[in-house]
């Protein structure tokens, strides 16, 4: 499971991950279904939420945008952006897909590593550099429901620290890289 971090603007730059620094930071790379489907199968489900937890997502949908990270071919990007549109239809929230290139750019503003596709972020719709990122790798549907609700109590004011802890934790569920082309066209 991967950790948390609110964002707050520094000059860092998003950097490659190893091989070594993905399997520390508990990445999974998936080619297959069945690989993605095993790796959520040992994701633990939130089965606790706030009283207010319906309300709160509902009443609040007009203010917050989800923004996904995408790329061709990523398996659990589809995942992920299927669970989304679940959301959105439940609670009312818009859902829309970022660039890699924006994407990698949010992780090194928070000083996280980029381990690739998807990345989803919770931020106001009024404010595209005050985020907090929800999923990293795709998740279970209730898991997404409640990082999303933790996300917009931050971004109005609860303390980080106390969102960040309860936050489900982050899968690391992700697509596989396209290899690098050698040919010149392909660069």
């Amino acid at each position: 499971m991967v950790g948390v971090a609110v964002y707050f603007p520094s000059p860092s730059a998003a950097q490659p991950v190893t091989g070594e620094q993905a399997m520390r930071a508990a990445i999974h790379p998936v080619a297959t279904d069945a690989e993605m489907r095993l790796w959520l199968s040992r994701v633990p489900v939130t089965r606790d939420f706030p009283p207010d937890f319906q309300t709160m997502l509902r009443s609040q949908a007009s203010l917050y945008v989800i923004e996904i990270s995408t790329a061709p071919g990523c398996l659990p990007c589809g995942d992920l952006w299927a669970k989304l549109q679940a959301f959105r239809t439940h609670y009312g929230w818009q859902v829309r897909t970022l660039g890699a290139q924006e994407a990698m750019l949010r992780s090194g503003r928070l000083g996280l590593p980029w381990v690739g596709n998807p990345v989803a972020w919770v931020r106001p719709v009024t404010d595209p550099n005050r985020m907090v990122p929800i999923a990293i790798g795709t998740d279970h549907e209730v898991n997404i429901a409640r990082n999303a609700w933790l996300a917009a109590r931050m971004l109005t004011g609860a303390r980080a620290v106390v969102g960040v802890r309860a936050m489900s934790k982050f899968t690391g569920i992700v697509g596989v890289r396209a290899p690098a082309s050698s040919s010149p066209k392909g660069r």
